[in-house]
């Protein structure tokens, strides 16, 4: 009798502790999915900010080609018009040389800026992965050597 009373008492403090341990492991759980949420958040915004700003500096530099090309062209029309065809020819092609490097290097500095975007965004999302799951294992502790 005394043993049934003793297993009884101890299955119902046990059965009362369960749900708070369940609590307690869920409010880990949804702590790493905060974590995990805001670390995201933060890696888009980087990500987008870098991505506008390579796309301005990019479209600055292609409309500074563009102007430049424009007036070497309309220098070159000037110099047709006066029959000298050798120099309309040198502005032509050194108009075209200029907004052509000037628009290769706009793509570059897009890509750059992009690539890195794109970096700190998957590092910020590995990073909050990891914490989610560390998190989610907070009742599943593993021996661990040397500890």
């Amino acid at each position: 009798m005394k043993k049934a009373m003793v297993i009884g008492l101890s299955m119902l403090a046990l059965g009362s502790a369960v749900p708070v341990m369940a609590e307690h492991h869920d409010h880990a759980d949804k702590r790493g999915d905060r974590i995990d949420a805001r670390l995201d958040a933060r890696g888009d915004r980087i990500n987008d900010r870098l991505d506008a700003r390579g796309d301005r500096i990019n479209d600055r530099l292609d409309a500074r080609g563009d102007r430049i090309n424009d007036r070497l062209d309309a220098l070159a029309d000037k110099a047709r018009s006066e029959g000298k065809t050798k120099l309309a020819e040198h502005l032509d092609r050194k108009g075209d040389r200029i907004e052509a490097r000037l628009d290769k290097r706009g793509d570059r500095i897009e890509h750059a800026l992009d690539k890195r975007g794109d970096r700190i965004e998957r590092r910020l999302d590995h990073r909050g992965d990891r914490i989610n799951r560390r998190l989610d294992h907070v009742g599943h502790h593993r021996h661990r050597r040397g500890r």
